[in-house]
C-alpha cells in the first residue's frame, strides 16, 4: 500500500461517526458517594434488599472498618463515557474472592452476578437499567474477567500498604484497654512463592536449564531462582568434605537445597496472647534475595504503624548478623534479638569488659586499625585486632597457646565494631527469658499457614506486581479476620448471661 492510499484511509475514517465505536452499554446511573466506612455506621440507611441480604451484611462487618475513603480516585483513562472503577471497589472484590478462596477472576465475577447487592454496596459505578429489580445491570456493571486481572496488575502496592496501616490502627484501638502490648515482640520470616512455570513442574519436559539462572522462564519475567530448605548450621559432628579433585559430579545429583523458580514474602507479625495474630508489615521480592535483604524495609514499616521501635524480635539462624543485635539493643539495654549462633563463623568468641575480642589464650587482642566494608549488604566499620603479645610492642613472652600463626606475627581477627558484634557471641540463649522470646515465632507460622491456605504458595499469576499485590492482599484479610474476632470475642463478654 502507498503513502497515498494511506492517507486517503485515514480521511475515509475520520468520516465515520464516533458513535459507531462507542461502548453499546446503557449510560450510567448512579454510584452512591459512601463508602463502606459509612454504611458500616449508619446501616439503616442502605437499601432494604442490601439490609436484607446477610451475605452483604457479613462483608460488611468484614471489611467496613477500613479507612476506604482516605484512597486515591482513579485517573479516568477511558475514551467511552464510564467512569473507572473505583480502587475500593476492586479491593473489596479482591478480599471477597480471598475469603471465599474464589480459585480465579471469572468465579469473582459469577459470584458477583449472583449476589448484586455486593456490587451495589461496593460501590461500583452503575449501569442503569429500569427493568432490572435493582435499578441496574449487574453484568454491564462488572468489568471482564480480562479487566479484573489487568486491574490487579495495575494496582500500585501503595494504596494496599495504606489499608494495611489502617487494619494495624483498627487493632490497636481494639486492644488498647485489654492492656496488651501491642509489637513489643515482633517476629519476621519469609514464606517461598512457586512460580507458575513448567521448570517448577517435574513432570514437565524441559530440554536443558531447568536450574539454570541464566535462563529466564519464559512464563515468568519476574521470577528468580532461589533455595527454599537448606540447611545453614554446620553439624558439629561432622568435618566439611573437601572439594573433590578427580571423578566430578554433576551439580543435579548432588543434594544440596531444594530450589524453585519464584518470589518469596517476607512479613514481620506479632501475637496477641489467647486472641490471634497480626500482620504488621509485609514485602514480596523474587526468590534470589536474601531473607536479610527484608529486614531494614519491614522494620522501618512496622515502626511507622506501630509508632515506636519493637523491643524483642525472635527470628531464625538466617538473620543471625551483628546489625540485627544491634537494632534491638539500642532501643533499650532491656531489649535484644532471640536468633540462633549460626556456626558458619568458627568457634565462639570471647570478650572482656572494654569490649576487646579474647584470644585463644585468654588475653585481650589490642585494635590496630579499622576501614569500612563496603561489600557487605550493610555498610559497617570493621576493626583489625592483633596478637596482644606482638602488637602494639613485642614481647618476649611466648604464646601460651603455641598458636599456628605465632611464626608469623600472631594471630589476627576482623570484627565489626558494632556492639552487635559482641552481642552476638554473648546472649545467653540457655536463659529461660531467650526462650520465652524465642518461641514468639510461632506467630509468624500461624500467619504462614493461614497465608497458605489462602493460596499464597501457588498462586496462578505470572509477574512481580500481581503476585505482590496478592500478597498484600492476604495479609489484609489476615488482619481483618483478626479484627473481627477481637470485635466478636469483646461483644460476647460483656453481653448478660
Amino acid at each position: 500500500m502507498t503513502s497515498k492510499h494511506i492517507i486517503t484511509w485515514i480521511e475515509y475514517l475520520k468520516q465515520i461517526p464516533s458513535a459507531i465505536f462507542r461502548d453499546k452499554r446503557q449510560p450510567v446511573g448512579h454510584r452512591h458517594p459512601l463508602t463502606l466506612r459509612d454504611w458500616a455506621t449508619q446501616p439503616d440507611q442502605l437499601p432494604v434488599w442490601v439490609q436484607q441480604s446477610a451475605v452483604a451484611q457479613r462483608y460488611l462487618s468484614l471489611l467496613g472498618a477500613l479507612a476506604w475513603a482516605e484512597l486515591p480516585e482513579r485517573e479516568n483513562c477511558s475514551v467511552n463515557q464510564f467512569p473507572p472503577i473505583p480502587y475500593a471497589a476492586f479491593i473489596g472484590a479482591c478480599l471477597i474472592k480471598l475469603d471465599q478462596q474464589l480459585v480465579s477472576m471469572g468465579r469473582l465475577r459469577q459470584y458477583l452476578l449472583e449476589h448484586p447487592e455486593l456490587i451495589w454496596l461496593l460501590g461500583f459505578p452503575l449501569v442503569a437499567d429500569p427493568n432490572s429489580p435493582w435499578g441496574f445491570n449487574p453484568a454491564a456493571t462488572l468489568p471482564t474477567q480480562r479487566h479484573f486481572t489487568r486491574l490487579l496488575r495495575q494496582l500500585p502496592n501503595a494504596i494496599l500498604q495504606q489499608l494495611l496501616d489502617s487494619s494495624v490502627a483498627l487493632i490497636q484501638t481494639e486492644v488498647a484497654d485489654l492492656d496488651l502490648a501491642l509489637g513489643q515482640t515482633i517476629s519476621l520470616d519469609t514464606k517461598h512463592i512457586i512460580a507458575w512455570v513448567k521448570e517448577n513442574n517435574p513432570k514437565a519436559y524441559v530440554k536443558s536449564g531447568r536450574y539454570d539462572k541464566s535462563q529466564q522462564p519464559k512464563g515468568d519475567p519476574d521470577c528468580r531462582l532461589g533455595c527454599k530448605r537448606r540447611h545453614n548450621q554446620r553439624p558439629a559432628s561432622k568435618k566439611r568434605p573437601a572439594t573433590p579433585t578427580t571423578n566430578p559430579r554433576p551439580a543435579d545429583t548432588i543434594s544440596v537445597g531444594e530450589y524453585y523458580w519464584g518470589y518469596a514474602s517476607g512479613v514481620v507479625a506479632t501475637k496477641i496472647p489467647d486472641w490471634g495474630e497480626v500482620a504488621l508489615a509485609e514485602l514480596t521480592q523474587p526468590f534470589d534475595q536474601s531473607d536479610l535483604s527484608y529486614f531494614y524495609p519491614l522494620l522501618a514499616d512496622t515502626e511507622r504503624r506501630l509508632g515506636f521501635r519493637p523491643k524483642y524480635a525472635a527470628l531464625d539462624a538466617a538473620f543471625d548478623a551483628f546489625y540485627i543485635y544491634e537494632y534491638f539493643h539500642s532501643n533499650d539495654h532491656d531489649g535484644f534479638a532471640a536468633v540462633p549462633f549460626c556456626t558458619r563463623g568458627g568457634h565462639r568468641r570471647r570478650f572482656d569488659n572494654q569490649g576487646l575480642p579474647l584470644c585463644q589464650a585468654g588475653l585481650p587482642m589490642p585494635l590496630k586499625h579499622t576501614f569500612w566494608c563496603k561489600t557487605s549488604l550493610v555498610h559497617h566499620q570493621r576493626g583489625r585486632y592483633a596478637c596482644p603479645l606482638r602488637y602494639p610492642q613485642p614481647s618476649s613472652q611466648a604464646c601460651p597457646v603455641n598458636h599456628k600463626r605465632w611464626p608469623k606475627g600472631g594471630c589476627l581477627t576482623t570484627l565489626p565494631t558494632s556492639i552487635g558484634a559482641r552481642l552476638r557471641y554473648q546472649i545467653d540463649r540457655d536463659s529461660a527469658r531467650y526462650k520465652l522470646i524465642y518461641n514468639q515465632r510461632t506467630a509468624n507460622e500461624r500467619i504462614n499457614s493461614q497465608a497458605k491456605a489462602l493460596g499464597i504458595e501457588r498462586p496462578k499469576l505470572r509477574n512481580q506486581r500481581a503476585i505482590a499485590n496478592l500478597n498484600s492482599l492476604i495479609y489484609l484479610l489476615i488482619n481483618l479476620r483478626t479484627l473481627q474476632r477481637i470485635r466478636q470475642r469483646k461483644a460476647a463478654s460483656v453481653q448478660p448471661n
